[in-house]
């Protein structure tokens, strides 16, 4: 079974998504279940899409979960770019850089897999390079 944990991709997406919730405490109580509620299912989606991917037997499996959690990544950054512009986030754009951070590390992860010939052995197309950590 592959081990999320040694993705890189995904400890990011965990950090993103605390730092989502520390974050999105701060927004106007009318949003709770707005925006609120949208940016933190999305930032959520992130890791565990990624954690389900990796429990996954089949490569074709796993690729499908990387790909539903780089449709999440990429519906946060919108989400974040539109509370900034409502004037929710206050700070200096750390989030949304963390944001960004995350979508690109994903999609590489997605291309990797999508260009490795099917294999059965661990994290197939993230043995090496940026998008694992060190064992």
């Amino acid at each position: 079974m592959r081990d999320h944990r040694k993705l890189i991709a995904f400890t990011k997406a965990r950090e993103l998504a605390l730092e989502v919730y520390r974050v999105t405490a701060t927004f106007p109580r009318e949003e709770q279940f707005g925006l609120t509620g949208q940016i933190r299912r999305a930032s959520v989606s992130i890791p565990s899409n990624l954690v389900e991917g990796c429990a996954r037997r089949s490569e074709r499996d796993y690729l499908r979960f990387v790909d539903i959690a780089l449709g999440s990544a990429r519906e946060l950054e919108f989400q974040l770019d539109l509370a900034q512009e409502l004037g929710f986030l206050r700070e200096n754009g750390r989030l949304i850089g963390l944001s960004q951070e995350v979508a690109r590390l994903v999609a590489g992860l997605a291309n990797s897999l999508a260009n490795v010939p099917s294999r059965n052995d661990g994290c197939q197309g993230a043995d090496s390079g940026p998008l694992r950590t060190e064992d």
